[in-house]
């Protein structure tokens, strides 16, 4: 992205990206750097890294993006009150750009917002990208990686969404109740429409790859059941409808939990018919939870036996943090 290229001062904008540090900051940084079309008037770079001692961002940033970044202290709060810092910082743009640090931009990004900021109504509070996860040729895709190409159908997703400052400032930004990278874009997106703006989407488009994650990730994932519980109690019983977001298994968790603890407690009090009703529930409904996440897979020795022990883990992981 080149200086002569500057946008109309209407279509001006700043990119906010939080960032834990990850390898994949300079990709992201170098993607947005050569993509064709008006960069940024400024990118802010909110380093929200837990401790003092840490390597600086400033190695990955190109040298044509030097000029107009700046770095500011996040505290590690998460990536909701890293995004509020990052676009208080940015000046007074007419649209903030967030960014996660593991997306690349495509090679017309900075042309293609452009057009998405022209074409903005007065309304328009925000554009989401077009966002494409890349899957392994040859074999059918894990549990993980399926997981992560859900992100290509999220609604309003900020690994790439455009948001005018106006209207994040007139609904105070994120909410930063939300310590994870989970529900805050949703919470924003329902309480910008209840603010009655509107959101669209944008023609430009952005790679999100599948990162390298542990066999426990299907595990720690649950812990968003609790942020399930508080968009629960900010937008309703319903919100996963008005959000567009997927409903989940919380439900058949809960029962299959239920189930096993039933089983545990009769097995204490000495009736033993009842606890191997319930183990026998507890089982069934295990093992068809295995079978769903095994099916779609790739069928590995490593994939069977991950989704086999997770699948028992991850009903009382998600009932703990509901």
């Amino acid at each position: 992205m080149t200086e002569p290229d500057a946008p109309a001062p209407d279509a001006e904008y700043a990119v906010v990206i939080p960032t834990l540090g990850r390898p994949t900051l300079g990709a992201c940084l170098h993607a947005l750097a050569e993509a064709a079309g008006p960069g940024p008037v400024r990118i802010v770079l909110v380093d929200d890294r837990p401790g003092p001692a840490r390597v600086a961002l400033t190695a990955d940033v190109p040298p044509s993006l030097r000029a107009r970044t700046v770095i500011v202290p996040g505290g590690a709060r998460g990536p909701a009150a890293a995004r509020n810092l990052g676009w208080r910082a940015a000046g007074d743009v007419p649209w903030i750009v967030f960014l996660d640090d593991d997306v690349v931009p495509g090679p017309t990004w900075g042309d293609d917002l452009t057009l998405d900021l022209a074409t903005a109504t007065a309304r328009t509070a925000g554009i989401t990208a077009r966002i494409e996860v890349p899957l392994p040729a040859g074999r059918r895709p894990t549990d993980w990686e399926r997981n992560t190409a859900g992100l290509a159908d999220a609604r309003w997703i900020t690994a790439d969404m455009a948001y005018r400052r106006d209207a994040l400032v007139a609904v105070g930004g994120f909410d930063e109740r939300f310590r994870r990278a989970f529900r805050e874009d949703a919470d924003l997106a329902l309480r910008t429409l209840d603010a009655g703006w509107t959101l669209t989407t944008g023609r430009r488009t952005t790679t999100h790859p599948v990162r390298q994650a542990g066999p426990w990730i299907s595990v720690r994932l649950q812990a968003g059941n609790a942020d399930d519980v508080l968009m629960t109690r900010l937008h309703g019983r319903h919100w996963w409808r008005r959000a567009e977001a997927p409903r989940g298994r919380l439900p058949l968790h809960l029962a299959v939990t239920g189930a096993g603890v039933a089983a545990l407690g009769c097995a204490l009090l000495g009736r033993h018919r009842a606890a191997a009703a319930c183990a026998a529930t507890w089982l069934a409904g295990t093992a068809e939870f295995a079978l769903a996440r095994i099916m779609p897979g790739p069928g590995t020795r490593d994939e069977v036996l991950t989704m086999t022990v997770t699948s028992a883990l991850i009903p009382p992981a998600a009932t703990w943090h509901w």
